[in-house]
């Protein structure tokens, strides 16, 4: 059997977790695959999948694969829409043949230089990596946190990386959200950024929450 379509399942099984079904019966109906039954055998013989009280679920192998392989997809989609600014509705096809040929470390280097996203642009979560374990700038990011933004350079909000959620809301109130377009005026002794017409005051350690993409006005 192709590896593409054993990659295809586990990606499946992954997702289906995610939204909360590990039935045997949804990933029939979900699957593609002209001949699920078959794929099914195939994930249980290779040890990537077991069937327990009609679910079906990854084994601990499986899981690591599907891991790493929904983690090469979420990343390439971000590569697309951050870098290359295509629109998300276009970037799965070509994220689906990144995923299968991207090697691990080429993975890591493509999430440091992105910032290390913590989910793709659908809003699904990205799974960590060893390079996400600490913040790393071995490889000139594209995206950056706020607190290591140039001053006087204007940026687009990329992601906010909140070690508490509630200052989202916060956040929201001052109009700072993904997609939102600034400028930053000063790093010390406080962060100040200009947002439309409106000059604002941040906090150092929700500024290295913010993770931002340097933009060239014509």
């Amino acid at each position: 059997m192709e590896k593409e379509r054993i990659d295809e399942a586990l990606e499946l099984l992954w997702v289906l977790n995610e939204e909360g079904y590990n039935d045997l019966k949804r990933f029939r109906h979900s699957s593609d695959d002209q001949d699920v039954e078959l794929l099914i055998d195939i994930l249980i013989k290779l040890n990537y999948a077991k069937i327990e009280n009609d679910n079906l679920m990854l084994t601990p192998t499986g899981l690591e694969l599907a891991k790493a392989l929904i983690r090469r997809h979420r990343l390439a989609e971000r590569l697309f829409t951050d870098v290359f600014d295509l629109s998300k509705d276009i970037i799965h096809e070509d994220a689906c043949k990144m995923e299968h040929v991207l090697s691990e470390e080429l993975t890591d280097s493509v999430c440091t230089f992105l910032g290390h996203p913590p989910t793709c642009p659908h809003g699904k979560p990205i799974p960590q990596g060893d390079c996400c374990k600490k913040y790393s700038v071995d490889v000139q990011p594209v995206v950056v946190r706020l607190s290591d933004f140039e001053v006087g350079l204007t940026a687009k909000v990329v992601f906010i990386k909140p070690s508490d959620p509630s200052r989202i809301n916060r956040l929201s109130s001052f109009g700072i959200l993904p997609g939102t377009i600034i400028k930053l005026i000063q790093r010390r002794p406080s962060i100040v950024i200009q947002v439309d017409e409106t000059t604002i005051a941040i906090d150092p350690e929700l500024a290295n929450e913010i993770f931002v993409k340097k933009i060239i006005l014509s």
